[in-house]
């Protein structure tokens, strides 16, 4: 499973990308809002940064404005991919998107029959919302499981992204549900990285080599 970054702040774009660990970023503009970004310039720069796959949102209601935004958005870098959301005009915008040969991340998927019909449209990546499901009482990582098994069993090409993810657990369970990709929050990557029983190991290797570095 692949790891990518939901944000649009660039320094933690670049610390996480330093880690090594990076291979793309989903963004939107209520992201780039939040890091008082113009958005393009945002997408740029991220582009710039990170080699894989980078998620923009189109932000038009209706097919012909999704695909227009679609364009400009795709001319930014070769590694940028378009989010359209899921509904039957953002389907026309998927469809007529990958006959040009742009690549779309149809985003706000809540269940299976939708994630079907975007694949159907010709979708690169769908994008399940895990959190959001978890929300309102549903189970987010079963939604996963069953596009994940569809997929698999169909064939289907689209590469499913585990989106909306709020807890490390999140993370595990998409990777056993065989999520293809998991866009993470940057304070869950952190704590991804951490353990209690790590710091105490550390602390006593640190300890125990102050005891012996100068014999």
């Amino acid at each position: 499973m692949r790891l990518f970054i939901d944000t649009a702040i660039v320094d933690h774009i670049r610390e996480i990308n330093d880690w090594g660990v990076l291979e793309g970023v989903t963004t939107n503009p209520s992201l780039a809002c939040k890091a008082n970004r113009n958005y393009r310039e945002c997408v740029a720069e991220i582009a710039g940064i990170v080699d894989g796959p980078i998620s923009a949102e189109a932000v038009s209601l209706e097919a012909p404005g999704m695909i227009a935004e679609a364009r400009e958005l795709a001319a930014i870098a070769a590694n940028v991919n378009v989010k359209i959301p899921m509904c039957p005009e953002g389907l026309k915008a998927i469809s007529a998107l990958s006959k040009e040969g742009i690549e779309t991340n149809c985003t706000l998927i809540f269940s299976a029959n939708q994630a079907l019909l975007a694949s159907s449209a010709g979708a690169t990546f769908v994008s399940p919302f895990l959190g959001r499901l978890d929300d309102i009482g549903n189970d987010g990582l079963r939604v996963l499981a069953e596009i994940v098994e569809i997929y698999e069993y169909y064939a289907v090409e689209t590469q499913v992204i585990s989106a909306s993810l709020r807890h490390v657990q999140h993370v595990v369970g998409s990777a056993l549900a065989g999520a293809d990709i998991a866009t993470i929050p940057y304070d869950v990557f952190k704590a991804m990285a951490r353990h209690p029983l790590t710091d105490i190991g550390i602390e006593r290797f640190l300890a125990d080599w102050e005891k012996i570095k100068d014999l």
